[in-house]
């Protein structure tokens, strides 16, 4: 099999391929690939160079180009690909949003080539959808608190590593797909088309990849319109244009140019009926009458651009090699229509609100690696300056969030030595944060209850954080079968301060509760391989003394306040892989996690905390072109808190009942020579089931069904 050579656009995530034995955090149960009867040992970073994965001390998991263009003959939605493959995330929903899809009980960085997606300073959880797969080589995801690429990675970072160019002048790659739902097929056919054209020349290389994706309808077991107006993906279109040029300037420097555009609206509008899981009932959407009105634009990602321009020396000095990145990134992402926005003296009847991001950034990294008498030591320390400027105000021009403008100044330094078998780690991060916000008035609302909120004038000013954060850490390769490691690693996060904007009831921006979070993350696990079993476990621990939580407040308004109580999380997470035989593979994963306020010993809500979850997948390849694959998703019960009303039964918040479902995915292939065609059936079994955020949330409009038995059928051919 070809060997990849997957250098990352942005070298301080880069990742290579190897010699050596393979190490279990690439996906469980894909076995790695092979060169000259020789299994290749796949590389992964979380320190910002490229490194061994029996060098890393802490749980890692790499989802590859194999196990994504599996995964693409069922789903192109990145959110349900990650929930699947690692352990430790929660559950997915039919949903564009990824709130309440929490790692590890915390919220995650996502990062395209280095690149922040997220918005921590006005979290609108839209930022695992922010390119297509198509352009994807592979992700990374490294779990646990880590503020090396600075704030927002309170649970961890997702890393979307993009396609590198092959080493051919001139490669073709043209996929066609359709999809039906078949419980009740109208309108539901759906439609992906891609082209990916990529090549070397001489000193130059390419990739360009332009991607559409239409959903058509998204119909539940029961054959009804899965609702639409919280992040639905019914009548979705995505739009993705990716591009990179590359040149080698010498053996030792090159350049890179890097860019991508993403965008993924709601282009047919629907109508929710809804209701709540106290209910009892489901919502769900139908299409409007004659006449009937749907107010508000379309919500969905309006436009995500990305721009990285990358120089790598590295050669430059002796034993340093240096790359310098400069980037930018802006983000317009539209939420659903809300009649919480009505203001009658105004003569507004509701609005949607708009999160709009820009970012320009450099990073300046350098690696230099010394030899003490057969100890390797590996330095990495630069400076990361990065502008933030994020604000929420509403389409209509009403401001919900003021403009909040961070600058983000930051120095650090990574240390790994390597003594025989021993691995020790230990790093730093200096921290400075500045966030001006200028005088704003909070948003006058008067929702369905006629009750007005807001209007309350709070004078602006300067925010300033700092902090120093650590991690050490230690492996201890005792042998293929058996290497342990432990670590402890703090992340810094300025919680979701929109959120303390919007709902400010003080007078002045300095009596409002800003504080930032450190959280302090402990593991302790090991992986191996012995024979044709591979595994990994790993049991974990994170403590905050200022939480990073949200409560609504009043109940039923719409309206978030952060819950600044201490947290304490715990979990553990364990995988397993057989190679059965030469043609079949096996794998499973389990994960749970817990989570409480330390000083009251109350449980964390839905929010944060996901029910156990289980997974196991089978791949048979029959060796003449022909792969089947299984899939299979358990998410089990969590019952944690009481009802507000027993007699009833009703449950307030995230603190809703759990209940145990299935979900079985299956999808097979054939190729011969260049061309491959596909057969992916989601749901196999047309289970009835809520995902756990929509029985867990009681809020009206989140209880709606997964997707019914749909089937895509794809074309592939490359040339």
């Amino acid at each position: 099999m070809k060997k990849l050579l997957l250098v990352s656009a942005i070298a301080s995530f880069g990742t290579v391929v190897l010699p050596g034995n393979a190490a279990l955090a690439q996906t469980v149960g894909q076995s790695p690939p092979e060169q000259d009867g020789q299994i290749e040992e796949l590389i992964v970073t979380g320190s910002r160079s490229p490194e061994r994965l029996d060098e890393v001390t802490a749980s890692v998991t790499v989802i590859d180009s194999d196990a994504l263009q599996q995964d693409l003959k069922l789903t192109a939605e990145l959110q349900n690909i990650l929930s699947f493959r690692v352990s430790g995330m929660a559950p997915a929903t039919n949903s564009t949003s990824n709130f309440g899809q929490t790692l590890r009980g915390r919220s995650t960085l996502v990062m395209i080539d280095g690149v922040p997606q997220s918005t921590p300073l006005r979290n609108g959880a839209l930022d695992v959808r922010t390119i297509d797969p198509a352009a994807l080589q592979r992700i990374e995801v490294v779990k646990g608190a880590t503020s090396i690429y600075g704030n927002g990675a309170a649970g961890g970072i997702i890393n979307y590593i993009t396609r590198e160019a092959g080493e051919q002048s001139f490669n073709v790659e043209l996929n066609q797909q359709v999809s039906l739902n078949q419980v009740e097929s109208d309108d539901t056919a759906g439609s992906r088309s891609s082209v990916t054209v990529d090549g070397t020349l001489d000193r130059f290389n390419y990739v360009f990849n332009a991607t559409r994706d239409d959903n058509g309808l998204q119909r539940d077991a029961d054959g009804d319109i899965i609702g639409q107006a919280l992040y639905g993906l019914s009548g979705v279109r995505a739009q993705s244009l990716f591009g990179k040029l590359g040149f080698q300037i010498d053996v030792d420097k090159s350049l890179s140019l890097t860019a991508n555009y993403y965008d993924s609206e709601q282009v047919e509008r629907l109508i929710d009926v809804t209701s709540s899981i106290n209910d009892g009932t489901k919502t769900y959407a139908v299409k409007p009458t004659a006449g009937q009105t749907i107010l508000g634009e379309a919500q969905g990602v309006d436009g995500n651009t990305n721009v990285v321009l990358q120089y790598r020396d590295a050669q430059l000095l002796a034993n340093t090699s240096l790359t310098v990145d400069a980037y930018t990134q802006e983000i317009q992402n539209v939420f659903f229509y809300s009649s919480f926005f009505a203001d009658a003296t105004a003569g507004l009847s509701g609005g949607n609100s708009v999160i709009l991001s820009e970012k320009y950034g450099v990073r300046v990294n350098l690696e230099s690696v010394f030899d003490f008498d057969g100890i390797e030591a590996t330095f990495i320390y630069g400076a990361d300056l990065l502008n933030d400027v994020t604000s929420q105000p509403l389409a209509d021009g009403r401001i919900w969030v003021p403009e909040m403008d961070m600058s983000n100044e930051a120095l650090y330094l990574q240390s790994k030595w390597v003594a025989g078998d021993w691995v020790f780690k230990a790093g730093l991060r200096d921290e400075q944060v500045d966030i001006d916000v200028p005088d704003y008035t909070t948003l006058r609302m008067c929702g369905t209850d006629n009750v007005c909120r807001g209007g309350n004038p709070i004078a602006g000013g300067k925010l300033s954080y700092s902090d120093t954060t650590y991690n050490v850490g230690v492996r201890y390769n005792v042998s293929d079968a058996f290497s342990p490691f432990i670590s402890y690693s703090q992340g810094f996060d300025v919680s979701d301060l929109g959120l303390l904007l919007r709902a400010a009831s003080v007078p002045n921006l300095d009596q409002v509760q800003t504080e930032a979070s450190v959280i302090d993350h402990y593991e302790i696990g090991v992986s191996g391989r012995y024979g044709v079993f591979n595994y990994e476990l790993a049991v974990y621990e994170s403590e905050s003394e200022l939480g990073t939580a949200t409560v609504e407040s009043p109940p039923g308004s719409g309206l978030y306040v952060p819950v600044r109580a201490p947290q304490k999380i715990e979990g553990w997470e364990v995988a397993l892989g057989l190679q059965a035989s030469e043609h079949l593979e096996l794998g499973t994963t389990y994960s749970y996690v817990e989570g409480r306020d330390p000083d009251t010993g109350i449980y964390l809500d839905a929010r944060k905390i996901a029910p156990p979850k289980f997974t196991a997948w089978a791949d048979y390849r029959l060796g003449n072109g022909l792969v089947a694959s299984v899939q299979w998703l358990k998410v089990m019960n969590r019952d944690r808190f009481d009802p507000i009303d027993p007699i009833t039964g009703r449950y307030s918040g995230a603190e809703a009942p759990v209940e145990s479902y299935d979900v079985v995915n299956a999808s097979g292939s054939y190729r011969r020579d260049n061309w491959q065609v596909s057969l992916g059936v989601e749901n196999l079994f047309n289970e009835a089931y809520f995902p756990a955020r929509a029985q867990a949330f009681t809020y009206n409009g989140y209880n709606t069904m997964g997707l019914g038995r749909t089937v895509k059928v794809g074309l592939t051919v490359d040339f």
